[in-house]
C-alpha cells in the first residue's frame, strides 16, 4: 500500500477531524509487496525446477554436500551450517529438508538414525547423524564444467542456477509444496520403469508413467490422468487374513504412516463403524499390524471396513507444477520426462564437446611438444638475449614442421614450451609420446563418433545407469483396479432401530417402543404406512414418518430381490388392487403413493420378501347386497412383478372385511446370476467378467487352490479371493473333482476321485508332506490326461500315453490315497478335453421362475414385458397352461 503521512499538529481541531475521516487509496502495497511475495515463495522455496528436480533449499543441500566430499561420512550439522553460507534460512529448514532428501535412498548415503517413513518417527538431531553422496549422485548430478553459476544471497559465494542433472530425477524423488496461489504434488515414479521410459522416448516409442511409493502398498491409477490437474490415485494397505481372527497389515498406502494407521483404526472402532478386539504394532524393519477380530466376524467384511473407513485407503489428488524459465507451469509426467530426457541429451551433448576440446588441446600440445624436443628446436634460443626473441626463434623453428596441426600456434602454446624442464627432454622417449598421440586420436575418434550417434550414446548411458544402480530398485507397489466399496454394506451393526407404529415414529432413542433391527449410523430405513405412503429415511434418533406404519426395515439400495407383496384399496369405498414390485432407488425423505394416491386409501394386505416369495392369501367380503362367494382365494405367485407405480390388477370391486395369509409362498424369482471380476478378484452381478452360474439360495461356489485344498463357500459379494485359487466355479454336489498329485513320500503321480463331504469346512485332498505338490485338477465328468514320458537311456522312447480318469479309478474318500498313475518316469502330464458325458435333464414340476423386470421411479415409465396380467404357471408333461386371473 503507499502510505501517507501527514502532519496534523498545527491545524484546528475541527480540520483534524475532517482528515481522520479522510480515505486514501492504498494499492501499492498489494501490487507490488504481495505479487513479490508470491513469486519468492514459489520460485524460491515451494515448486521445483524442471531442469534438475530440485526445490532451491535441495540444490543447496547437494552443491554443499559436492563441497564437503571427500569420500568420508560428514556431521549433518557441519553440512547443514555449510548450506547456510547459500541458504538464507534457519538450519531447521535446511536440516529437515536433507532428511527428506536422504529418507528416498537415492542421492545421499546415511549413516545413524535417520527416521523411519513406515512409522513417523523423526530422525535423530543433526549432531548425531552423518551424511555423504551416493555414487549414483556423484555420477548424475555433479558436472562443474557444463554447470552455469550465479552468485550467492549475499555476494560471498558462487552456487548453481541449476543443477547438471543427467536422470529423471524429479519423477523420481517426487515433490510436495504449497506457494502463495498455487501448490504442486508429484507422486515418486519407479527407477527402473523412469529408465526404460526415457529410453523409449530416444527410440521415439510412447510410453506410460505410474506412480510407485516407499511405503509399497496397492495402487490404483486408473484416473491417474498423466499426474496432471483432476487426476486421482487411489492407495490402499495390503490387507491379508494372518488366521481365522487376525487380520495383518503388511504394507501401507502412501501419504500415511502405521500410527496415523493405528489411530484411525482405533477411532472407527470407537464409533462402532468395525469391531476389534485389539491391534498390535509389530513394525521393525518391515511393516507388521495385527488386528484380532470378535468371534463372528467375517475377516472378508472387516478388510473392506477397513478400506471404508480408516486411512488403509486413501486418495491421493496429483498436480504437476514446475518451474520453467522462472514461471510456474503446469505439466503431466510424461511431458516432465520427455524434457528432462532432452535434456539429459543437450547436458550429454554439452560434456562430449567440452571432452573433445580437451583431447584436441591435449592432442595438439603433445604433438607440439614432440615437434619441439624431436627437432631441437630449443636449441634455437641459446643465443637469444631477449623474452621476445626466445618467441620467434621458437616460433621460426616450429613451422616447418606445424602444417599437420589442426589449428595455428600461438604465443600461450611456445609459452608453455618453454616451461618444459631439461630433465624431460633428456629422457624424453619418442615411442612413448607418439603412443600417446595414438591414443589421444583414438579418444577423439571415439568423442566424435559418440557426438555423431548422440542418441545411441545417451541411450547407453541409460542402460549403463539401470545395471549399475537398479539392483533393488524394482517397483513396490502393486497396480490394481480396485472395487467401489459401499459403506453401508461393511458397516457394523453398532445401534439398535425401534418404532412406533401408532403415533409414527422411528429411531434409535424409541428404547421403550417395539424392537425392528440392529443396524448401523449410516444406514437408511425404509417405511410404509396404512395409507399407502412410502418413504426413505436416514437413521436418526427419532423420525416422524406417520401414523400406522405397517412396515419398517433397513433400505438396501438397488435390492432387486426383495419383492413387496401389497393388496391396496384404491380410495374411499374404491376397488381392492393387488400389485407386486421392487424398490431399487428412491429420493431420500421423499413420499411416495404405492397406491393411486386418492384420498383415503388403504393397504389392506402387505408383505415384503426378501427372496422374492409369493404367497397365497384368503380374502373375505363384507356382506353386502347379493354377494354370493364371500370368500376367495389369491395367489400372489400368479403376478408379475412390475414398478412400483403401476395400478396393479384388480381382485374385487367389493369392499373387503379382511385378509388372512393361508400359505407361505416360494421365490418367483430367477436365480441370481454372479460373475467373477478377475481385474478386482471380487464377485459382482453387474455382468462384469465371468459367468460363475446362476445360483439360488442354497447353492454354494467350489473352491481348490494349488496347495491341494478344496472348499465351497457362499457367493457372497464381500468375499475377497487370493491368486492362489486354481479352480472357481458353481459347485455340483454329486459331480467328481479330479486329481494328480506328487506323492513325496511314494515318489510317484497319484491320481484320485473324490467329493466334498462337508460343506462347511476346507478339505485338503493331498499328502502333507512338504514337497507334495498338486499337478493338475479337472472338475469335468470324464477328465483325459496325457502322458508324456522320459527317455530313459538304453532304451527306446514310450509312446505317449491317453488315460480316461473315470475309467482309471472311481470314486473314493477325500483323505484316500489314490491310484498310482504309473511306475514309469513323467516328463509331462498334459490335461486333454474331457470325453463326451450327457447330463440328465430334470423336469420341474413346481412354479415356474419370472423375470426381475422392475419399473423403478416416476421418470421411468418402462412398462413390464406381460402388461395384460397373463403370467405363465404351471409346466404339465412339458406344456404350458396360460390363466388370466384379474382384469385389470
Amino acid at each position: 500500500m503507499d502510505l501517507e503521512y501527514q502532519d496534523n499538529s498545527q491545524e484546528a481541531p475541527e480540520e483534524q477531524e475532517q482528515s481522520k475521516e479522510k480515505l486514501i487509496r492504498v494499492t501499492g502495497m498489494y501490487k507490488d509487496w504481495f505479487l513479490d511475495y508470491a513469486s519468492y515463495v514459489i520460485l524460491e522455496r515451494a515448486v521445483p525446477a524442471v531442469e534438475d528436480g530440485f526445490k532451491p533449499v535441495q540444490r543447496r543441500i547437494m552443491h554443499s554436500m559436492k563441497d564437503l566430499d571427500d569420500g568420508r561420512y560428514n556431521k549433518v550439522a557441519n553440512i547443514v551450517g555449510h548450506t547456510m553460507q547459500y541458504h538464507p534460512h534457519g538450519d531447521a529448514s535446511i536440516g529437515d529438508a536433507m532428511v527428506q532428501v536422504g529418507q528416498k535412498e537415492l542421492l545421499i548415503d546415511m549413516q545413524g538414525n535417520w527416521g523411519n517413513v513406515f512409522t513417523g518417527d523423526r530422525a535423530a538431531a543433526p549432531r548425531y547423524i552423518e551424511a555423504r553422496l551416493s555414487k549414483f549422485a556423484l555420477e548424475v548430478i555433479y558436472n562443474p564444467k557444463i554447470t552455469n553459476w550465479q552468485l550467492s544471497y549475499d555476494g560471498r559465494k558462487k552456487e548453481p542456477v541449476n543443477l547438471p542433472v543427467r536422470f529423471p530425477l524429479l519423477l523420481a524423488q517426487g515433490a510436495e509444496g504449497i506457494a502463495v496461489g498455487l501448490s504442486t504434488r508429484i507422486l515418486p515414479h519407479n527407477f527402473i520403469e523412469l529408465i526404460d521410459a526415457s529410453i523409449k522416448h530416444l527410440k521415439g516409442k510412447s510410453f506410460k508413467l505410474f506412480p510407485d511409493f516407499p511405503t509399497s502398498g496397492e495402487a490404483d491409477v486408473s484416473n491417474y490422468n498423466d499426474g496432471k490437474r483432476g487426476g486421482k490415485v487411489r492407495v490402499r494397505a495390503k490387507i491379508s487374513q494372518y488366521d481365522k481372527n487376525t487380520l495383518a497389515i503388511t504394507e501401507i498406502p502412501f501419504g500415511t504412516t502405521t500410527t496415523t494407521l493405528i489411530e484411525s483404526v482405533l477411532k472407527a472402532n470407537d464409533k462402532g463403524k468395525i469391531k476389534i478386539k485389539k491391534i498390535e504394532d509389530n513394525t521393525a524393519e518391515h511393516v507388521e499390524i495385527l488386528i484380532y477380530l470378535p468371534p463372528n466376524v467375517s475377516p472378508d467384511k472387516m478388510i473392506d471396513a477397513l478400506y471404508a473407513f480408516t486411512t488403509c485407503e486413501n486418495s491421493i489428488s496429483p498436480l504437476g507444477c514446475v518451474i520453467i524459465d522462472n514461471k510456474p507451469i503446469f505439466l503431466g509426467v510424461t511431458e516432465m520426462l520427455k524434457r528432462s530426457t532432452d535434456h539429459t541429451l543437450s547436458l550429454l551433448k554439452s560434456d562430449l564437446e567440452i571432452r573433445l576440446e580437451e583431447f584436441e588441446e591435449q592432442w595438439h600440445f603433445a604433438s607440439l611438444e614432440r615437434i619441439f624436443i624431436e627437432n631441437r628446436v630449443y636449441r634455437d634460443i641459446e643465443e637469444e638475449e631477449t623474452w621476445q626473441g626466445v618467441i620467434n626463434a621458437i616460433d621460426k623453428g616450429l613451422k616447418p614442421h606445424t602444417t599437420h596441426l589442426k589449428r595455428a600456434v600461438t604465443e600461450d602454446d611456445i609459452t608453455r614450451l618453454t616451461e618444459i624442464r631439461i630433465k624431460r627432454i633428456s629422457k624424453f622417449d619418442i615411442d612413448k609420446a607418439q603412443q600417446k598421440i595414438d591414443a589421444l586420436e583414438d579418444e577423439i575418434a571415439q568423442v566424435k563418433h559418440h557426438l555423431d550417434h548422440l542418441v545411441d550414446f545417451a541411450i547407453a548411458y541409460f542402460a549403463r545407469l539401470k545395471k549399475e544402480y537398479g539392483a533393488g530398485r524394482e517397483r513396490k507397489t502393486e497396480l490394481k483396479l480396485f472395487e467401489d466399496i459401499e459403506a453401508s454394506k461393511v458397516a457394523m451393526h453398532n445401534t439398535k432401530l425401534y418404532v412406533n407404529r401408532k403415533e409414527g415414529f422411528i429411531g434409535t432413542s424409541l428404547k421403550k417402543d417395539e424392537f425392528v433391527a440392529d443396524c448401523s449410523d449410516i444406514d437408511d430405513i425404509i417405511c410404509f404406512t396404512a395409507d399407502g405412503i412410502m418413504m426413505v429415511t436416514k437413521v436418526d434418533s427419532k423420525t416422524f414418518i406417520g401414523k400406522d406404519i405397517v412396515h419398517v426395515a433397513v433400505f438396501k439400495k438397488k435390492d432387486k430381490r426383495t419383492i413387496y407383496n401389497l393388496i391396496y384399496r384404491d380410495g374411499k369405498g374404491g376397488s381392492s388392487y393387488i400389485k407386486r414390485f421392487a424398490v431399487t432407488s428412491i429420493t431420500r425423505d421423499r413420499e411416495y403413493p404405492v397406491s393411486q394416491g386418492k384420498k383415503e386409501s388403504k393397504i389392506l394386505y402387505f408383505s415384503a420378501n426378501p427372496n422374492g416369495e409369493a404367497e397365497v392369501v384368503t380374502v373375505y367380503l363384507r356382506q353386502v347386497g347379493s354377494i354370493k362367494k364371500l370368500k376367495f382365494e389369491v395367489d400372489f405367485a400368479d403376478m408379475a412383478i412390475k414398478g412400483r407405480n403401476v395400478k396393479g390388477n384388480i381382485v374385487t370391486k367389493y369392499a373387503v372385511k379382511k385378509i388372512e395369509l393361508k400359505e407361505e409362498g416360494v421365490s418367483t424369482l430367477k436365480p441370481r446370476r454372479i460373475w467373477f471380476d478377475d481385474s478386482v478378484k471380487r464377485l459382482n452381478v453387474d455382468e462384469r467378467g465371468d459367468l460363475l452360474g446362476e445360483f439360488k439360495g442354497e447353492d454354494r461356489l467350489l473352491l481348490v487352490t494349488q496347495d491341494g485344498v478344496a472348499k465351497t463357500i457362499k457367493p457372497e459379494l464381500t468375499t475377497r479371493f487370493d491368486d492362489e485359487f486354481i479352480v472357481l466355479e458353481k459347485w455340483v454336489p454329486k459331480k467328481p473333482i479330479s486329481a494328480v498329485y506328487w506323492e513325496a513320500d511314494k515318489e510317484r503321480y497319484y491320481v484320485k476321485r473324490f467329493l466334498i463331504e462337508h460343506e462347511d469346512r476346507e478339505e485338503q485332498f493331498i499328502g502333507d508332506h512338504e514337497k507334495s505338490y498338486l499337478e493338475l485338477v479337472s472338475t469335468d465328468y470324464i477328465p483325459q490326461v496325457e502322458l508324456v514320458f522320459s527317455k530313459i537311456r538304453g532304451k527306446e522312447l514310450r509312446e505317449n500315453q491317453i488315460i480316461n480318469i473315470e475309467e482309471f479309478i472311481s470314486v473314493k474318500g477325500v483323505k484316500a490315497l489314490g491310484n498310482q498313475l504309473t511306475t514309469e518316469k513323467i516328463k509331462q502330464i498334459n490335461l486333454l478335453d474331457p470325453a463326451p458325458y450327457e447330463v440328465e435333464e430334470v423336469i420341474l414340476e413346481d412354479l415356474e421362475v419370472q423375470e426381475e423386470e422392475v419399473v423403478e421411479g416416476e421418470e421411468n415409465k418402462k412398462q413390464e414385458s406381460n402388461p395384460s396380467g397373463i403370467v405363465y404357471k404351471e409346466k404339465n408333461n412339458g406344456e404350458e397352461s396360460q390363466t388370466k386371473l384379474f382384469d385389470e
